[in-house]
């Protein structure tokens, strides 16, 4: 099983990865400053991002949804970037700004 996990992944092209990161930037920025008033920085973003892809995704096939596009993609990563971000505020109890 492990294996043929690797075999998936390693088969992956170039292409695809990119296209994960970019919409994971582009719906992770937007959450970012959707939900907070800003964004997380790049990789921040772009973990957010990939990871409310995986949290829309999951929620638009439980619905039926679907998308193939480029901008569907990023609103479906986007809603699920903000649904994370909800729940990490949710458990961590919000966001603490310090002043100087």
């Amino acid at each position: 099983m492990v294996v043929a996990s690797f075999m998936t992944f390693a088969a992956l092209e170039v292409g695809a990865i990119i296209w994960w990161l970019v919409v994971g930037l582009i719906a992770g920025a937007l959450a970012g400053l959707v939900m907070r008033g800003g964004g997380y920085g790049i990789v921040g973003d772009i973990i957010v991002g990939l990871v409310g892809a995986l949290v829309g995704g999951f929620i638009a096939s439980l619905i039926g949804l679907g998308t193939s596009s480029f901008v569907g993609s990023i609103i479906i990563a986007f809603i699920g970037a903000c649904i994370f971000i909800a729940i990490l505020r949710a458990v961590s109890g919000g966001t603490r700004r310090t002043t100087l």
